[in-house]
């Protein structure tokens, strides 16, 4: 198995150099495969995996706590990775057993046989990502107010990272980009086009996209790169860790629960990176904003895409029955 795993994972990262892979996707498979070698038994043959096997990792790893931050709990109690998470892992491990069979390392693919459900990894299905409204909006009112309170003299400048955590979150919230995009993103790739700030987004498959940005998030960003300014840095990153090195892509959950945690508890709902991508589309699409401008904000390629992102709102039906089209309107309705 550990063999396999570090094989798989060699001809991952030569597919980033053909473009054939995104860096960040490349890194998800290295260590999904490296994690399921370790579940599995590094020292296990790997043509010796039946589909019972593989179900008994899917298991373990449902149940293994994420070092990130507080892990979910399942049905069971048990500590558990997110629906996510678990759904991202089983695809990869697909992936590397749909190589093994080409590569021949394995006489039949045991994906084929796997039999656990949804319910038995943990009873868990992804559960409305997006926040409401009055959680949004208690969440980016929390990181404005970050954003503007006095630096805290106590620290260092170098960790002062309270303008830095505001735009993370207003960023991911509001323009809801993917977390490998947001930490690759670079000072220049920020630029003004007759008076409007856009933000210039690299994404999968070396596609890129020109994102106007909110005015709110505009005051954030200049106030955040003025701070940047003075600290004299070297590297061309836009999101900097305390020791001046780009931030990390498991840094940024780290930085959202920080600002969580200053909410107002009737507001707060955890959230991860992903689930502020969800909020965007979600209150974007609910304010019937065109849906291919949605599209190109979010970077997909497909139309199709958005439904996956699209998640529902508490009192939408409510609010748009007291609008039907058929009786003109509230007033309308009620004489009828």
């Amino acid at each position: 198995m550990e063999e396999a795993a570090d094989r798989y994972a060699e001809m991952v990262r030569a597919k980033t150099v053909t473009g054939a892979l995104a860096p960040s996707t490349a890194e998800i498979y290295t260590r999904d495969v490296h994690t399921f070698a370790v579940l599995a038994g590094a020292g296990r043959v790997l043509d010796d995996l039946t589909g019972e096997d593989v179900d008994e990792v899917l298991l373990r790893f449902a149940r293994k706590p994420d070092g990130r931050r507080k892990a979910p709990v399942a049905a069971d109690g048990v500590a558990s990775q997110s629906a996510y998470s678990q759904a991202r892992f089983r695809r990869s491990v697909s992936a590397f057993f749909r190589h093994a069979a080409v590569a021949g390392w394995v006489q039949l693919n045991p994906m084929r046989a796997v039999t656990v459900t949804p319910r038995q990894r943990g009873g868990l299905r992804p559960e409305r990502r997006a926040l409401t409204r009055e959680q949004a909006e208690g969440l980016l009112g929390t990181a404005r107010v970050l954003a503007s309170a006095a630096p805290d003299e106590r620290k260092r400048a170098d960790q002062r990272t309270e303008l830095r955590d505001a735009l993370i979150v207003l960023l991911l919230a509001t323009v809801g980009p993917r977390v490998s995009e947001l930490t690759r993103a670079d000072v220049e790739h920020f630029f003004t086009n007759d008076g409007m700030r856009y933000w210039r987004i690299f994404g999968k498959g070396g596609r890129t996209r020109d994102v106007p940005l909110p005015q709110g998030v505009v005051r954030v960003l200049d106030a955040y790169l003025a701070e940047r300014r003075a600290r004299v840095v070297e590297t061309p990153a836009l999101l900097l860790s305390w020791r001046g090195r780009r931030l990390a892509r498991g840094d940024v959950q780290g930085v959202i629960d920080r600002v969580l945690a200053r909410v107002d508890p009737d507001r707060r709902r955890s959230v991860t990176p992903h689930g502020l991508r969800h909020t965007t589309a979600t209150h974007l699409l609910a304010a019937a904003t065109d849906m291919d401008a949605v599209r190109r904000v979010l970077g997909h390629s497909d139309l199709s895409t958005l439904g996956r992102y699209r998640d529902e709102l508490p009192g939408e039906l409510e609010a748009a029955m007291r609008v039907h089209p058929l009786l003109g309107g509230p007033e309308a309705g009620e004489q009828r």
